[in-house]
């Protein structure tokens, strides 16, 4: 041992190399770093300050998996080798990994994750049961209420039962008691993103990019961001860079796929897709959105290799159901109808395991709707709300043509298209939070106790939260957040002036191609027929009402009407709104924007039939939608009578 730590002293000993490698990867000449450490580390068995320099010389030349490798060599070395922590942290983040992100950071702020009740959390998370997680951590918090990790992933676990502004509250509490933790900040910064708060985010992800101005990670969460804010060419411009200055990023590639599809260069988003699985075979994410193109058809290479990473052990769920719905489209393209039904099957079964959605909640919710706005409620709040006139709101279910309609609407020169803005259900919950008091009722039996000041208070408030949307200067804009049929009550009185227009397809179709797309965040009602089913039952039933009790208010566009027909539902459509018709709203398809949603490819092609029956293919296991469906089935394009 003697002779060994002599040895390590002299110029050209083990620890000499290592600290000429460190002063060599510091003035950027990583490359050259990395020749001396890799033979260094082989030679060095037992060095974990040999490995962490080795990780972070990988990470900088952007080999994710390598750096992650060596890293986790480093702290099984020496548990409290923080910088290795806080690197593997890192790594994770990059390759989409937030759950064992947190674990390595959660090392890094000395926190006994082997502590038995933070590995419960920990393991509960990662198998997609963020319910255990929840009830373990807010035990833990009883007693260590300052824990900025238990805090932060009780955050993780509010994301992953979508209750975003839950999450964005305790990442706020995290900062407070450790603001320089960054994995915090930047998970704070996503849970904005989520929320539509963009204005709020960029100034925090501009804390994160001054400490550490060429991290990957948080230039592509900024590149997300200006992409949402309509500022699309900055947002390419970043994430051209990011993709020619870290190539080996797979999560940089596959957020680049994103903008490319969004800008309707698809041919350029299949590559950019490509080279993030090609660097991360497991990344179902990027099969997903592959498929997710809607107009891209899989190779036999790319059914087998799917397959192949099904039969991985260590595959995380989320990836697991990725892999499941991209094969269940890849068959469906083939015809192979049933082997396609079981693959989504069984990828809605898992995922749904995993989320929390509960029917009974969701007709209890119609019902206090229904009682509540009553056509004595609204007479007796006529002139209440905010006077604009320039939302249009497109309501309804998801993939029943609310970007088609979106994008027709966005061919006329008087009318700018945004996205599914959150900021209705946002309201909605911020009155829950305002105005309830644990005794009383809560939205939306609580507005019978607003008035109106309240009311126009709202209405403005919604018109600035969604000002930065409007890049055009038209008079009016699109909200098409298709949830907002839930709170059509609330828009009215909010904005009395806006449009309202409910996109409404073959009850069939519509849940059938909701069950088959596997969404990024919420719509939890979609993984079971029956509950797929019961929600479309809930949403024609609330949607009589309103039609009862404000007759003439919503507008509505039969999407197989839309299509068998365009010109005169498209006239129709027009002469609701007061807008004079515009040839070009024929020729949507040739209209240039970004769309975000999982239509993109479908509305840049002019109108086709072939879909309209599509879920026919299906039928023979479609048994339980059917029944859930009952007579809103036979009633369909009307509605039958409700109790």
């Amino acid at each position: 041992m003697l002779d060994e730590r002599a040895e390590a002293r002299t110029p050209d000993g083990p620890q000499a190399r290592l600290l000429h490698a460190a002063a060599q990867r510091r003035r950027g000449d990583v490359a050259a770093a990395r020749t001396i450490l890799e033979p260094l580390a082989a030679a060095w068995p037992d060095g974990a300050e040999v490995r962490l320099e080795l990780g972070l010389a990988l990470a900088e030349l952007g080999e994710n998996q390598a750096a992650i490798a060596v890293l986790t060599e480093a702290v099984n070395l020496d548990r409290n080798l923080t910088q290795a922590w806080s690197a593997l942290g890192e790594q994770y983040l990059l390759v989409g990994d937030s759950l064992a992100s947190d674990a390595a950071y959660a090392y890094h702020f000395n926190v006994a994750v082997r502590e038995p009740h933070m590995l419960k959390a920990v393991a509960a998370l990662r198998n997609g049961r963020p319910d255990i997680a929840e009830d373990i951590l807010i035990e833990f918090l009883e007693s260590h209420p300052d824990d900025v990790n238990a805090i932060k992933m009780l955050a993780e676990a509010a994301i992953a039962c979508d209750r975003n502004e839950d999450a964005s509250v305790l990442l706020e509490r995290c900062l407070e008691l450790a603001p320089d933790y960054a994995a915090a900040r930047y998970r704070y910064v996503s849970t904005l993103y989520l929320q539509n708060r963009l204005q709020e985010a960029l100034p925090h992800i501009d804390v994160l990019l001054e400490t550490d101005p060429k991290n990957p990670q948080f230039r592509t969460m900024k590149a997300s961001l200006l992409g949402q804010m309509g500022n699309d060419r900055d947002s390419l411009a970043l994430f051209e860079a990011l993709v020619r200055e870290y190539p080996r990023h797979p999560a940089s590639w596959v957020s680049y796929g994103h903008t490319l599809k969004s800008a309707g260069r698809q041919e350029d988003g299949v590559l950019a897709y490509r080279k993030a699985i090609e660097l991360l075979p497991q990344l179902g994410g990027g099969y997903w959105s592959l498929a997710n193109l809607k107009t891209f058809h899989f190779g036999d290479a790319d059914i087998a290799a799917m397959h192949d990473q099904l039969e991985r052990a260590d595959l995380r769920i989320e990836a697991r159901v990725q892999f499941l719905f991209a094969l269940g489209k890849a068959y469906e393209d083939r015809k192979l109808y049933e082997k396609s039904f079981d693959h989504y099957q069984k990828g809605n079964a898992l995922w749904r395991s995993t989320v929390a959605y509960n029917a009974e909640q969701t007709d209890a919710y119609v019902s206090a709707c229904k009682e509540l706005f009553t056509r004595e409620f609204f007479a007796a709040r006529v002139g209440f709300g905010h006077d604009a006139s320039d939302p249009i709101f497109v309501v309804g279910l998801p993939r029943a043509g609310s970007t088609l309609i979106e994008q027709i609407l966005s061919s006329h020169s008087a009318i700018e298209g945004t996205m599914e803005l959150p900021n209705i259900t946002a309201l909605a919950r911020h009155l829950n939070e305002d105005n309830a008091v644990s005794e009383d009722p809560g939205y939306p039996a609580l507005i019978e106790d607003l008035d109106a000041d309240e009311f126009r208070l709202r209405g403005e408030e919604y018109m600035v939260k969604t000002r930065s949307h409007r890049k055009l200067g038209r008079r009016h804009f699109i909200d098409k957040m298709p949830n907002n049929f839930a709170h059509v009550g609330l828009i009215h009185l909010i904005l009395p002036n806006a449009k309202i227009i409910d996109a409404r397809r073959h009850p069939m179709g519509s849940c059938f191609s909701n069950y088959k797309q596997h969404f990024a965040r919420g719509q939890h009602f979609s993984y079971t027929l029956a509950d797929v089913g019961r929600y479309y039952r809930s949403y024609v039933e609330l949607m009589a009402h309103f039609d009862a009790v404000l007759p003439g208010r919503i507008h509505r566009v039969i999407y197989e009407q839309l299509v068998e027909n365009p010109e005169a539902e498209i006239r129709r459509l027009l002469r609701h709104l007061d807008m004079p018709f515009e040839e070009r709203c024929l020729r949507f398809h040739e209209t240039q924007r970004h769309v975000r949603t999982a239509s993109s490819e479908q509305v840049r092609q002019p109108l086709y039939k072939s879909a309209v029956d599509h879920w026919r293919n299906f039928e023979s296991w479609l048994g339980p939608l059917k029944t859930a469906l009952g007579p809103v089935l036979d009633a369909y394009p009307g509605a039958p009578q409700f109790p």
